[in-house]
């Protein structure tokens, strides 16, 4: 009895402490799908997934939901914190509205990487960044390891870290900062990404990923970022955030994988605006936001969700969708729709085996269709300026929609070397005024560039006034490089990282501009083709004639040996002669040799080797 009661108590215990650490578990991993239909028949999918580990079972080495082949490379380099960025395409601020996740999660086109290194000197550091970046572009099958000197900077006023770091002291901890604009984002990347989520991409939200609609998006962004946690009165946990955000067109994405071929729709299937007065049977004027609104979750993203991860936090629904509460969502059995309190969101509660579908049909009231884009703090947009391959300029434009408040920010670019800055021409001045105002700029940190060894870094700490518009404009010089630093496609120009512009007040807010395409002085890569020909022929012709001069005899015509058939048949019989008179000499013969004894046999020649040596002669 008395062991029966033991083993009761023991698996009582035992199924409770199953239970807490489950629930633990749970806590620690969590994803999430946020579906956002914005104007322009576009839908905004933000994938979300975040896991926790103590930094003591981190240090231990102890990983589970951490992913050990990450965690191996931030050990190793010394990394407290880490954010890698893969984007491709341009966000459109003004149909779209503002950027996801506050553009926290947003880089510049191509690869962006920015951390916090532990390390006594400089030296140590860059060596550490190397370190770090070499094993990225292992894991990641990205090139990251061309991010070197040259492409490599250190922020002072732009990023600050985003975890708690309650230990962490200037001297002992460098920022550094690198980016690749020409890197291509594709889906190499993609599947390195997915081996870093608990399920592999088999179950949950990470079903719907897809590279054929990844990037085929409009815009597209994948952010890694690493960072430590410390809750108050808690342990301190290093928690890794995997972010995809996309903007499919949706018009695109339902077009059928096998048969993609864009065809025109039948003049009955066109969306159009009736309350134009020129609208006729004939005649369509189409809509914009109305249009292509109706939609599945299998023709977005061309399969449906596979049931939820076993692991991830239930508390947490997997899927939201931001519609107005008057527009009807259908959705798969099993399934549960809770509507949130702002009336323009719902999220769904799905079970771990059922396979989750969304079926929102074409919208009955033409004013509920989406839910108004949130208008962005700042709008931002940068070009060139000038003319010609010596000199050119930069021209930056920044909007401030807000009519009563004021945008601080910090705008930093990084250049490469061969674009030289001529600091003293930078200048700032509100659009409607032609003189500058020095109000503007606050302060500036500026790096000049060593050729070939570091770029031009340049951060300006400014504002915008309420419903302003600033124009922010320097010029450069453009170098001319070696022919053998030119790219194979030399004519197409160099790419030139986007900026980054953090805004410090109202609230925190982050976007980048565009990237630009520089054009340099490029030569004509077939001149070293021709010099050699040149050379080579003009060298041929001296030698050739020198040599002539000194190695041939030169007389008269009457002076030289006959030439002719005569005179070769004269030649033959003087041959043919000596070679008769050879022969009768050594038929037969007394001669002594040296010591004055006859030979024992007649000496005779070879007439058939005299003959052949008489003709080659």
């Amino acid at each position: 009895m008395r062991q029966l009661f033991s083993f009761a108590l023991l698996s009582f215990v035992s199924f409770s402490s199953l239970l807490s650490s489950a629930s633990a578990a749970a806590a620690d991993y969590h994803e999430q799908l946020v579906l956002r239909p914005l104007p322009l028949s576009a839908l905004l999918a933000s994938f979300n997934f975040r896991s926790n580990t103590s930094l003591s079972e981190f240090e231990a080495h102890n990983f589970r939901f951490f992913p050990r082949s990450l965690g191996q490379i931030l050990q190793h380099a010394g990394t407290q914190e880490l954010h890698l960025r893969f984007s491709l395409g341009r966000w459109d601020s003004e149909s779209w509205g503002a950027r996801p996740w506050g553009g926290a999660r947003e880089g510049g086109t191509g690869v962006e990487l920015w951390a916090w290194l532990q390390a006594a000197t400089d030296e140590e550091a860059d060596h550490k960044w190397l370190t770090l970046t070499n094993a990225l572009s292992g894991l990641f099958c990205a090139s990251l390891n061309f991010i070197d000197g040259t492409r490599t900077t250190r922020p002072v006023m732009s990023f600050q870290p985003e975890g708690d770091h309650p230990n962490m002291t200037a001297a002992d901890t460098h920022l550094l900062y690198g980016v690749l604009p020409h890197e291509v984002v594709c889906t190499e990347n993609l599947t390195p990404f997915l081996k870093l989520l608990p399920c592999k991409g088999k179950a949950g939200i990470a079903t719907l990923l897809d590279g054929h609609k990844l990037f085929d998006a409009s815009w597209q962004s994948m952010a890694i970022d690493v960072k430590p946690i410390c809750p108050a009165g808690a342990e301190c946990v290093l928690q890794i955030e995997l972010t995809i955000d996309m903007v499919l067109d949706i018009d695109r994405s339902k077009r059928p994988r096998g048969n993609p071929i864009p065809r025109p729709p039948p003049g009955h299937e066109l969306p159009c605006n009736t309350s134009k007065s020129y609208h006729a049977p004939d005649t369509c004027f189409p809509t914009d936001h109305q249009a292509n609104q109706d939609w599945t979750l299998s023709q977005i993203f061309g399969r449906t969700m596979k049931g939820t991860c076993p692991l991830t936090d239930p508390a947490v629904p997997p899927v939201c969708l931001h519609v107005p509460d008057s527009r009807s969502v259908f959705h798969s059995d099993g399934v549960l729709e809770k509507k949130n309190l702002d009336r323009v969101s719902r999220c769904f509660e799905i079970q771990p085996d059922v396979d989750f579908e969304i079926v929102l049909p074409a919208p009955e009231d033409e004013l509920a269709v989406v839910v108004k884009p949130e208008t962005p703090l700042l709008y931002a947009e940068r070009s060139f300026t000038g003319h010609g391959q010596e000199r050119g300029g930069v021209q930056t434009i920044l909007h401030n929609p807000s009519p009563d408040t004021e945008v601080e920010f910090v705008y930093m670019e990084s250049l490469p070397w061969f674009m030289r800055i001529y600091l003293h021409t930078m200048s700032a001045r509100i659009q409607g005024q032609t003189a500058k105002d020095d109000s503007l700029i606050k302060e500036v940190y500026y790096r000049p560039a060593v050729d070939r060894a570091r770029g031009t870094q340049l951060e300006v700490r400014m504002r915008v006034p309420p419903a302003s518009t600033v124009f922010l404009t320097y010029d450069f010089e453009k170098s001319i490089l070696r022919y053998t630093e030119y790219p194979p496609d030399a004519n197409r120009g160099f790419d030139v990282a986007a900026a980054v512009i953090t805004i410090l007040s109202p609230a925190a807010y982050n976007l980048r501009t565009t990237s630009l395409l520089c054009s340099l002085p490029t030569p004509d890569f077939s001149m070293p083709y021709n010099v050699i020909i040149f050379t080579s022929t003009a060298i041929a012709l001296a030698f050739g004639g020198m040599f002539n001069i000194l190695v041939r005899r030169f007389v008269a015509a009457d002076e030289g040996p006959e030439v002719g058939l005569a005179a070769l048949k004269k030649r033959i019989q003087g041959r043919v002669g000596l070679l008769v008179e050879k022969l009768k000499k050594g038929k037969t013969g007394n001669v002594s040799d040296e010591s004055g004894t006859k030979p024992d046999k007649f000496e005779t020649v070879d007439t058939a080797q005299s003959i052949e040596g008489a003709l080659k002669e």
